[in-house]
């Protein structure tokens, strides 16, 4: 396969085609997203990263990269369910929308999208499974999420799977596939120590007073032994509610004694804080979160902040979901 890889972020299916062993050559990667491009680059030096507006590429251009697969994961903010679910009136629709406008012109035998949970009830996705339609692809639309493949994290998300007929899968298609009952792999759940870095600097990623005075109750905490965290967004690190979990290694045992004695204290009181600083409460780092993604380990990121990092683990994708 010749691949083009579209809002290809910080490289992602990238690293999924890599561990899917799946024979293909990137042949492009566009983005216009500069730190992103540069974190890509970073990991795949010698890769074609093209900085650029995908609303502004035109059916010839694509045609000379003479590839044969796109891979592609648009915005999502059009379809979140914390956003303002503009759909196709949403400008950062408008590069997608071009892209199935041209799709005629092109000659592609494969493609792969994949967007945020909450996509298969859009009128984008109509717009999108009615181009398919029209140009005479066979697909099978599917939400899964990384649990469901022994990673432990929620990550739901939609994916769509195209062959250009009379090319056809090796299944039989139907409605929306919300089972791994296609995929041959394991699922035995492993827990969040294997995923951890190690030497942290714990005090780098201590969750600030603030915080711990008034977020207490609806912290989702994970220990060394849990087999689940929740969905990590790019707010991570920046706000706290529905952004992803937080992590102490202290025993289950003494963060229930210390949430215990918290009940009986004023939350303005000092002592109300030193009980909670007792449990080390600390954000997942950005490396942590790549592993919890399946990122491999040797990726890496160039010398940006933690809150860029954050924000492009928020914007990327599972590799082990994709790869599958």
């Amino acid at each position: 396969m010749r691949i083009l890889e579209l809002f290809s972020g910080i490289g992602g299916m990238h690293f999924a085609l890599k561990e899917s062993n799946v024979e293909g050559e990137i042949v492009a990667a566009i983005d216009i997203n500069t730190t992103a491009n540069l974190v890509y680059k970073h990991n795949f030096p010698d890769a074609n990263v093209l900085n650029k507006n995908i609303q502004g590429l035109t059916g010839d251009f694509l045609k000379k990269l003479n590839v044969d697969t796109i891979l592609m994961s648009p915005p999502c903010q059009p379809f979140t369910r914390n956003g303002l679910k503009k759909d196709t009136k949403d400008a950062r629709s408008s590069a997608f929308l071009h892209l199935l406008n041209i799709l005629p012109e092109l000659d592609i035998e494969n493609i792969l999208i994949e967007n945020v949970k909450g996509f298969e009830e859009s009128e984008m996705r109509k717009v999108l499974i009615e181009h398919l339609e029209r140009s005479q692809y066979i697909y099978q639309e599917f939400i899964l999420s990384p649990h469901q493949f022994g990673i432990p994290n929620t990550r739901h998300r939609y994916y769509c799977l195209a062959k250009k007929l009379p090319r056809k899968f090796s299944f039989e298609v139907g409605p929306i596939e919300e089972s791994i009952k296609l995929f041959n792999t394991s699922n035995q759940p492993s827990s969040i120590s294997q995923f951890l870095e190690n030497n942290v600097d714990v005090l780098l990623y201590l969750l600030p007073e603030k915080v711990l005075r008034k977020y207490p109750t609806i912290l989702d905490i994970c220990f060394p032994h849990s087999e689940r965290s929740c969905c990590f967004t790019k707010a991570y690190g920046k706000y706290i509610e529905g952004t992803g979990s937080v992590f102490t290694e202290k025993p289950e045992h003494e963060f229930h004694e210390v949430y215990k004695s918290i009940q009986l204290l004023d939350a303005d009181s000092e002592e109300y804080v030193n009980q909670l600083k007792k449990l080390n409460l600390r954000f997942f780092t950005p490396i942590e979160i790549a592993h919890l993604m399946s990122f491999p380990r040797y990726f890496s990121f160039p010398e940006i902040s933690n809150k860029q990092k954050y924000m492009l683990l928020g914007n990327s994708i599972n590799v082990k979901v994709v790869a599958e």
